[in-house]
């Protein structure tokens, strides 16, 4: 019986040790230098949030419908249009507020309806207060919920430019603008800038489509300040190999896209599994793939199709939070109007933002004697 005894008196003193303060102590502070090394190794990194498995599946669903039926009509450019009807432009609204500035628009559609077409994804969480004007009724497509710093921007400008792309063979072309965008010439001076003479490369063969390849106007740079902490957004290797950092570009988010390359984004899946990707927490400053995705996209695939500049001017000169500067009421005139169309491209600016919503009155007051006087 004692053999026993002897055994439980050791157990006793084992856990006496091992429950004493000193050796808790010394444990503690051996294994805090052990999870520092270990931990980034066992845990994921912190990132921002993703976009939802289902709202990715429903995506899917929709491009693969869209390129099926681009496929049937001759694959490089789109689906085949009616001869009788004339290009159009699609507008594609993207918002997350009530559309202020619908009723210069209207003035700036009257008369054109054969040659538009209006698109908008709101999303869901807004609470659109205005009651949508004709140009606007019933124009709005199934949305999903974006914010910043997510691929969900991207994806919502690829469901405008999918439903756009179904919804009527004579969308020509796509042109992406913001609640906060107002036009800054007549429809007509607009859709003459867009339709004019690209000098794209002409097509190959002699499709009746595709013989006139309309050149898309993005703006595509290389070199900017701050693209490498932008490159590594998603972790220092996440872009490869499918993007390299010389391969990466950034450009405004508004554009106006032919469509052809409008097809060309909503077929994509190489690039975008890897601009899909959540951006790291430690990196949300410079966390904007919006402004990434499409220019590296078009750039890679047909840098000579596209201007490499936007038609829809920004001023940037006092952003705050990486918002550019928002104009109001009293800086509204003839002579800013006249500013903002000035432009170092071909063409003048087409569009410009941002506006906050009061400026409706006073824009109204200029559109027939300046806005729409080209």
């Amino acid at each position: 019986m004692r053999v026993p005894c002897l055994n439980l008196e050791q157990d006793r003193e084992r856990t006496m040790i091992f429950s004493s303060p000193f050796v808790i102590s010394f444990l503690l502070l051996v294994s805090v230098p052990v999870l520092f090394v270990l931990a980034p190794r066992i845990l994921p990194p912190k990132t921002l949030p993703s976009i939802p498995d289902r709202d990715e599946m429903d995506d899917l669903a929709l491009f693969r419908r869209t390129t099926l039926a681009s496929s049937g009509a001759g694959g490089s450019g789109g689906i085949r249009r009616r001869t009788a009807a004339p290009p159009k432009i699609a507008f594609m609204f993207l918002t997350n507020s009530d559309l202020s500035f619908a009723p210069l628009w209207e003035r700036f559609f009257r008369g054109h309806e054969r040659l538009f077409n209006v698109y908008v994804h709101a999303d869901p969480s807004s609470r659109l207060r205005l009651v949508p004007t004709p140009s606007f009724s019933g124009r709005f497509i199934p949305a999903k919920a974006t914010q910043r710093a997510s691929p969900t921007l991207i994806s919502a400008a690829r469901r405008l430019l999918a439903a756009a792309l179904l919804d009527d063979p004579a969308n020509a072309f796509f042109a992406l603008l913001s609640q906060h965008c107002v036009p800054l010439h007549s429809f007509r001076f607009t859709y003459d800038a867009v339709l004019a003479d690209s000098g794209a490369p002409p097509a190959a063969h002699g499709d009746a489509v595709l013989r006139h390849r309309y050149r898309s106007f993005i703006e595509i740079l290389a070199g900017e300040p701050g693209l490498w902490d932008r490159y590594i957004a998603r972790g220092d290797n996440a872009m490869l190999p499918e993007v390299s950092f010389d391969q990466f570009r950034v450009g405004s988010q508004f554009f106006i896209l032919a469509r052809r390359h409008a097809t060309m984004v909503v077929r994509d899946r190489r690039l975008w599994k890897k601009f899909k990707m959540p951006c790291l927490k430690s990196r949300e400053d410079s966390c904007y793939p919006e402004e990434h995705y499409f220019p590296t996209l078009l750039e890679m695939q047909d840098p000579e199709g596209c201007s490499h500049y936007t038609l829809t001017r920004v001023n940037w000169t006092d952003s705050v939070g990486g918002h550019p500067h928002a104009y109001r009421p009293l800086e509204i005139s003839s002579d800013l109007i006249k500013e903002l169309r000035r432009s170092n491209s071909t063409y003048s600016y087409l569009f410009a933002r941002k506006f906050s919503p009061d400026c409706l009155d006073p824009l109204v007051e200029l559109a027939d004697s300046v806005i729409f006087r080209d």
